[in-house]
């Protein structure tokens, strides 16, 4: 088995009951297999009467497979699912960037946001917040654009994600 197998990020998603604790019982499936969750986004679904949860993590499939068969058992769990690109889903991640903006540099920055189609929230004499939304490459390849005007702080909501058509997420 390569080591990039062994290290793939994967994508989850869980329907869930929107209970108390219900988070709690999934992050300890993930924890006694010795898998890291990377990013875990939580919000009610459609009735209120249960939760979507996306979760991101890297580890090798055959444990995925383990923690996604020990999660569908759960009492409070009606689905879940690994997603990939492939399948056809719709992936978006947002984030918000606090950028040191010296006036020389402004310009430059303003530049960056345009092309990957972010928006200034906050502007200042001495910093600005961009919020940028998308895939997680590109927010990844804006952030590393970014860096040589001094990030002074980064918030990311992780991946949300639906599937295309009818199917059901």
């Amino acid at each position: 088995m390569s080591l990039s197998t062994l290290n793939q990020s994967h994508t989850i998603s869980l329907l869930v009951a929107n209970k108390p604790g219900v988070l709690v019982r999934i992050s300890l499936v993930f924890a006694r297999r010795g898998y890291n969750i990377d990013s875990l986004v939580v919000s009610p679904a459609l009735d209120g009467k249960f939760s979507r949860m996306t979760i991101t993590a890297h580890g090798d499939r055959q444990t995925l497979e383990q923690i996604i068969k020990q999660s569908a058992k759960l009492v409070d769990v009606v689905s879940a699912t690994e997603h990939t690109i492939e399948e056809g889903i719709i992936e978006k991640e947002m984030a918000l960037i606090k950028v040191s903006c010296k006036e020389k540099d402004r310009t430059h920055i303003f530049q960056i946001v345009d092309h990957f189609k972010g928006i200034t929230v906050d502007f200042s004499e001495e910093a600005l917040i961009i919020s940028l939304t998308g895939a997680t490459e590109k927010l990844n390849c804006a952030i590393a654009m970014l860096k040589k005007y001094e990030i002074t702080e980064l918030v990311r909501t992780g991946k949300v994600l639906m599937t295309r058509g009818s199917a059901s997420t």
